[in-house]
């Protein structure tokens, strides 16, 4: 749309004509506030107003009369904007840059998760892997996990049952830490357990295979509810499929530890949450981990899984990324499809991945 530096009433019939928006210097451009009649309410009379407003008939009524004072029928109706109205946001065809690969949308996702993994380098064992005593604290990384899986140091079902254990407690601790709103320890165990088959018979689907992966509460992940950590939305909204999202990450043979915690309806950037309690920073637990995609953040972080999926419109991923260390990357509007994700239509949030590394982001 195009800009105007004029934003006071005009009288009388004479349209408004916004110049195009190649003609605006945006920097010479001031808002000035208009003057509004709007009633400041508190309290009881907030209360009989909403009351009011909610009512079919008054509420109606009131919206047409408040609408009328301040002149926006008018304003509305009388504006010319010279561009067309555009609901999603447009962006050019860029040319083919080079050393840069690229991986079709439409191409079988453990395909696309090949392609990501030769872009990487090449991986040393000996880097991750040492016999010290006391080695330092490591986050395991998903090529740790495939080359640990591989070579039979341990299995998916063995590092399941770790994580249900550190799940336990982190939830029976004092304040207790609730990451998952929604957790299935026997469902988890099965997950692993096909998953440990596969290595056995020496055919696992992808890279990605027995890699823990945790889902925020706003995204479809069959057969588990979903509730925008709500106490009500599991009951207005049936699950019946994944999420595109989820769908591709199953595909590749993940394994769904269960839906994180969230700031409610993601419409926060604490991680607050009074109906679940609120997912702690792991590194000081005192402190929030940010929000909304608290429990993502507070998972990874904890070293309970290498990859969560949370949802990015104003910094609900890199937030509680940037407080809880690990890598939040939100990824370019379009690439991810939204389906199934309980924000799916806006032009700003997208799915996106909270990994411990970006070797781990690029892959997810």
């Amino acid at each position: 749309m195009g800009g105007s530096n004029s934003t006071g009433r005009r009288s009388g019939s004479v349209p408004r004509a916004m110049p195009p928006v190649e003609e605006v210097d945006i920097s010479a451009v001031r808002y000035k506030s208009p003057a509004l009649q709007a009633p400041h309410l508190t309290g009881f009379s907030l209360r009989a107003f909403v009351w009011l407003m909610e009512s079919p008939l008054l509420g109606r009524l009131i919206t047409s009369v408040l609408k009328s004072q301040n002149n926006m029928p008018q304003m509305l109706q009388q504006t010319v904007i010279p561009e067309r109205p555009m609901y999603y946001p447009e962006f050019p065809l860029q040319d083919p840059e080079p050393e840069v690969v690229l991986v079709d949308e439409d191409r079988d996702p453990v395909e696309r998760v090949h392609e990501a993994l030769r872009c990487l380098p090449q991986y040393d064992p000996s880097v991750r892997w040492t016999t010290e005593e006391n080695p330092p604290f490591l986050y395991w990384k998903i090529r740790d996990f495939a080359h640990a899986y591989s070579s039979g140091i341990t299995t998916p079902s063995v590092v399941a049952e770790y994580v249900i254990a550190g799940i336990e407690e982190w939830n029976n601790k004092k304040p207790p830490m609730p990451m998952l709103i929604y957790f299935n320890a026997e469902d988890l165990k099965k997950q692993a357990e096909a998953s440990t088959k596969r290595f056995q018979r020496g055919n696992p689907i992808s890279i990605l295979d027995g890699i823990f992966v945790a889902i925020k509460d706003d995204i479809d992940c069959f057969p588990y509810p979903t509730k925008g950590a709500t106490t009500f939305f599991d009951q207005i909204h049936t699950v019946e499929r994944d999420a595109v999202c989820v769908a591709r990450l199953r595909k590749c043979g993940v394994i769904f530890i269960g839906k994180a915690n969230m700031h409610e309806l993601g419409l926060g950037v604490t991680g607050n949450n009074p109906n679940y309690g609120t997912a702690r920073n792991p590194h000081s637990v005192d402190r929030y981990t940010g929000g909304s995609s608290s429990g993502p953040a507070a998972l990874v972080s904890s070293g309970l899984c290498s990859i969560a999926i949370g949802t990015d419109g104003g910094g609900s991923v890199r937030i509680p990324s940037a407080l809880c260390g690990i890598v939040g990357f939100k990824t370019t509007y379009g690439r991810t499809d939204m389906t199934g994700v309980l924000c799916d239509s806006g032009t700003v949030e997208v799915a996106s991945p909270l990994t411990s590394s970006v070797d781990d982001a690029i892959l997810v």
